[in-house]
């Protein structure tokens, strides 16, 4: 049994490519891709020549990406932005150098933790973890 699978070129809009396998579904979720009214397609395992498997997200439609956010999950992604169906933007993303309210402090005594409106706002460090401005404790999603 021979099946095709058929999914429409994106005339506007965005591609989130190169998504690490089985990452999708929880970027689909954080950047709550669920609620908009335009096409979202995910798909999911699909074959890479350079991962092996990989996930893609096609959204059709304008929409704004915190783009610290994909790059913090996965900083392999490319998002591409289409316009009359042609690549117009190509951005590979990696690890952002500050992060501002995406992942929070572990430490209940901080001052981002105790006081309500402070922002939970993390550096980079040499090692690849994140680090809390305030009190330098490592952050959970």
């Amino acid at each position: 049994m021979n099946t095709t699978r058929s999914i429409d070129s994106i005339v506007n809009g965005t591609v989130i490519d190169h998504i690490g396998a089985g990452k999708g579904m929880k970027i689909y979720s954080l950047l709550h891709l669920d609620g908009l009214e335009c096409p979202v397609v995910l798909i999911r395992n699909a074959r890479s020549g350079r991962y092996g498997k990989k996930d893609i997200i096609k959204i059709e439609g304008e929409i704004s990406l915190d783009l610290d956010l994909l790059g913090y999950v996965d900083h392999n992604i490319t998002v591409c932005t289409i316009r009359d169906g042609k690549v117009v933007e190509k951005k590979k993303l990696t690890l952002p150098k500050k992060l501002t309210n995406v992942i929070r402090c572990r430490n209940p005594r901080c001052i981002c933790t105790v006081e309500e409106g402070i922002d939970h706002v993390f550096t980079l460090t040499e090692h690849n973890t994140y680090r809390c401005i305030y009190c330098e404790s490592r952050g959970k999603m």
